[in-house]
């Protein structure tokens, strides 16, 4: 019959596991268990749960869509009131792993969640004689964070995990730290060290709110504090934007009369442009903000531009003087008087006269000359003519050379100043940033 079938398997069941005191202790505790109902004998008690976390890998940053990954180990404890025995009365057992879903288990999340990470299922919980239930599992977050590239590559991100009940109030789930704050803060013993970011530290704030002023909920905020390592951006973005800065300083050395400076400025700005598209990919992109490196390479193209503006104007102002008037005294005056004195050059091209002019006596024609020799004096009044406009073209040249060679040792210093001014800003700030 139907009974006697259930009684033997009963006893069977009996003889095989008689000996088996988790078998019996899992038994015992699982008569007239209710997983539902939260662990208390009085209802008035809230129940307090200890959590902890350790930050164990820093998986991804998205700075575009605003998401920080990371990989904890976290662990909650609470006492249930319903999970208790004498381990005398169980062959001394003081702890057992119980299925987590045979148990209660508080409905403890984080607030900033945006997706389900690969996270391993941990099937069991343990718990001691006295009903403490220990909850550890690791856990792959990925959370919403207001990421702020503004420094990047020498950028640190505080990023926030909050945890709560989502349901329970105050008055039946409060949260605390497993460990002191201090320790908290300072623990990196599990962290892996080896990838971009470093972690500082993680702070830790407990809370409580209400959202309608009638009931209060309890909140336990982790702020976890990491800091990029910006080797790889500066050897790749910002060692080969400053060589091509200082080949371009060392450009201002060709001289001003020499096409060839144009031809050197403009194959900078190509390479200068084929660069930045190369790391463009590299660079950080959001919605709301720009890197301050991503203006110091839009800054240092429009620095080679100026550059190449300045050398084309200065070889235009020295060729084609044939072409040009005598310099004006008021920009001989300021120029080769005062701003030579100022920026202490000295004079290169002294203005001489090329051809002595001792054909004076050529100009005397006698009455008795003959045919054969007016002809020839005639042919030496037009050489001599030649010759000066010649000698006035080239003082002309000269003294607009003079003039270009000033203006470009001005602008080459004007420019000079302004890159280092800029160098240096943007140096200090960085240090600043990497070292506070």
């Amino acid at each position: 019959t139907v009974n006697s079938m259930i009684a033997l398997s009963y006893l069977n069941n009996t003889g095989r596991f008689a000996n088996a005191t988790l078998v019996r202790l899992s038994e015992y505790l699982s008569a007239g268990y209710k997983k539902g109902v939260r662990p208390v004998r009085n209802w008035r008690n809230c129940t307090m749960v200890a959590i902890d976390l350790m930050v164990y890998s820093i998986l991804s940053v998205d700075e575009k869509n605003q998401v920080l990954t990371t990989y904890i180990w976290y662990r909650q404890e609470w006492t249930d009131e319903f999970l208790v025995w004498n381990p005398e009365d169980f062959d001394d057992v003081n702890q057992m792993s119980i299925p987590t879903a045979n148990v209660w288990v508080p409905d403890i999340l984080i607030n900033e969640f945006v997706d389900v990470g690969k996270s391993p299922d941990i099937p069991y919980v343990y718990v001691t004689h006295y009903g403490l239930v220990r909850n550890y599992k690791p856990i792959q977050v990925v959370t919403a964070c207001t990421l702020n590239i503004y420094n990047f590559p020498f950028d640190v991100q505080n990023c926030s995990l909050t945890f709560q009940s989502w349901l329970h109030t105050l008055n039946d789930i409060d949260l605390k730290l497993m460990r002191s704050a201090e320790e908290l803060k300072v623990d990196k013993s599990v962290f892996m060290n080896q990838g971009e970011w470093e972690l500082l530290h993680v702070l830790s704030k407990y809370k409580r709110f209400s959202l309608d002023n009638i009931d209060s909920y309890a909140e336990m905020k982790f702020n976890v504090v990491i800091r990029r390592r910006p080797l790889f951006y500066t050897v790749n973005l910002l060692l080969p934007s400053i060589f091509l800065m200082v080949m371009d300083l060392v450009g201002f050395y060709l001289p001003p009369d020499s096409g060839e400076r144009v031809s050197f400025k403009i194959t900078l700005l190509l390479g200068y442009s084929v660069f930045l598209i190369i790391v463009s990919d590299t660079l950080p992109a959001t919605a709301i903000g720009t890197p301050l490196i991503g203006v110091y390479f839009v800054v240092c193209m429009a620095l080679l531009v100026i550059s190449l503006t300045e050398t084309v104007l200065i070889v235009r102002l020295v060729h084609k003087q044939d072409l040009q008037p005598h310099v004006p005294q008021w920009l001989k005056h300021l120029v080769l008087e005062r701003a030579t004195v100022l920026l202490c050059i000295r004079n290169k091209h002294s203005l001489c006269s090329i051809m002595e002019r001792g054909l004076g006596g050529l100009s005397v024609v006698r009455d008795n000359t003959p045919p054969v020799m007016d002809n020839i004096l005639h042919e030496i009044s037009s050489i001599r003519g030649f010759l000066e406009k010649r000698d006035e073209s080239r003082d002309i040249a000269k003294e607009w050379l003079q003039v270009g060679y000033v203006l470009d040792v001005l602008l080459f210093r004007v420019y000079l100043v302004a890159m280092l001014a800029y160098s240096i800003t943007l140096g200090t700030l960085w240090s600043v940033w990497q070292y506070a």
